[in-house]
C-alpha cells in the first residue's frame, strides 16, 4: 500500500513534507506519527471506501488529516481543507496541494481570538454547494467552538453532506443535569475566561437535540479514554440506511489531558 500511496503523488520522487514544529504544536502535538500514514490504511474508521470520494476537512490545520489522506489507498478523488489560520493554509497550499491532485485548501475567515483575530464574524458558511461531500471531518473543531457557533456549523455540515455521506467529529461532553444552576439557554461550559474557545464542553442531551433538529443521527460513538475528554462521534443523515446508535455513558477512568495554550502572535506563524 505504501508504494501505491507514493505513486499518487504528483511529484513521487519528493518526500511528502511534514509541517514545521510550530504549526504541529498549534494543532495539539508535534509528534510526527500523528501526521503519517505509511501503510495507506483508511483514516476514518467504520466508514465504507466510497465515503472517501469527496472529503471536507473542517479545521484542517496544517494538514494532519490531509497528509494521511494523501497517503491513504485509495486517496480521495476530491478534498477541501478549510481553517481559520492563514499561515497553516498557506503552508498546505505550498507543500501538500502540489503533491496531491484533487486536494485544495482555503482560508475560513471566521473570527477566532487566537488564530484569526481579524475575522469579522464567528459564523461563516462553508465554501461548498449543498450535498457536495461524501465525508465531512471535524477533528478537534467542535471542542473549540462557542455554543452559538456549534448550532451554525452543524447546520452547515447537514447542508453540504450527501444523503448517504458520513460526518466524523470530536466532542467534550458533560451531563447538564448535575449542574442545577444552569439556565435552559446555557448548554456549554468553558474553562478559559480569556479565550473561551480553549476548550468547550457541551451537554450531551442538548447535542443530541441539535443533531436531530438538523436531520442528522448518531451512528457510532467512541467514548474517551480519559473521563470527560474527547468523544469521537460518527453521524449521518436521518434517512441514511445505517441504524441509529445510542450515546453510551462515559465510564472511562479519570485523568489529565490539558489542551495546549496558544503562544503570543499565534495567528502570525507561517506568514
Amino acid at each position: 500500500m505504501a508504494c501505491c500511496a507514493a505513486e499518487r503523488l504528483s511529484q513521487p520522487n519528493e518526500e511528502l513534507p511534514y509541517p514545521p514544529e510550530q504549526m504541529r504544536l498549534l494543532v495539539g502535538s508535534a509528534d510526527l506519527s500523528l501526521f503519517d500514514n505509511p501503510t495507506g490504511r483508511p483514516v476514518v474508521q467504520d466508514v465504507p471506501v466510497e465515503a472517501y470520494d469527496s472529503v471536507l476537512d473542517f479545521g484542517c490545520g496544517c494538514g494532519r488529516i490531509a497528509r494521511q489522506l494523501i497517503q491513504q489507498d485509495p486517496a480521495p478523488r476530491a478534498y477541501l481543507g478549510i481553517d481559520v489560520h492563514r499561515g497553516m493554509i498557506q503552508w498546505c497550499r505550498e507543500n501538500l496541494a502540489p503533491r496531491a491532485p484533487g486536494f485544495r485548501f482555503e482560508h475560513h475567515d471566521a473570527y477566532n481570538r487566537g488564530l484569526n483575530p481579524d475575522g469579522k464574524r464567528e459564523d461563516v458558511s462553508f465554501p461548498a454547494a449543498a450535498g457536495s461531500f461524501s465525508l465531512v471531518n471535524a477533528w478537534s473543531v467542535f471542542t473549540h467552538l462557542l455554543e452559538s457557533q456549534i448550532s451554525h456549523y452543524l447546520s452547515e455540515v447537514a447542508r453540504v453532506l450527501q444523503p448517504e455521506g458520513y460526518f466524523q467529529s470530536t466532542w467534550f461532553l458533560f451531563d447538564k443535569s448535575v449542574y442545577p444552576m444552569m439556565q435552559e439557554f446555557q448548554n456549554a461550559l468553558y474553562i478559559n475566561d480569556v479565550d473561551p474557545t480553549n476548550a468547550v464542553i457541551v451537554d450531551r442531551q442538548w447535542l443530541m437535540m441539535q443533531i436531530a433538529a438538523r436531520g442528522l443521527k448518531l451512528v457510532s460513538a467512541l467514548p474517551p479514554k480519559i473521563r470527560g475528554f474527547q468523544w469521537v462521534l460518527l453521524m449521518a443523515h436521518r434517512g441514511h440506511p445505517r441504524p441509529e446508535a445510542e450515546l453510551p455513558e462515559d465510564r472511562a477512568p479519570t485523568g489529565i489531558q490539558r489542551p495546549p495554550l496558544l503562544p503570543p502572535d499565534a495567528d502570525k506563524i507561517g506568514l
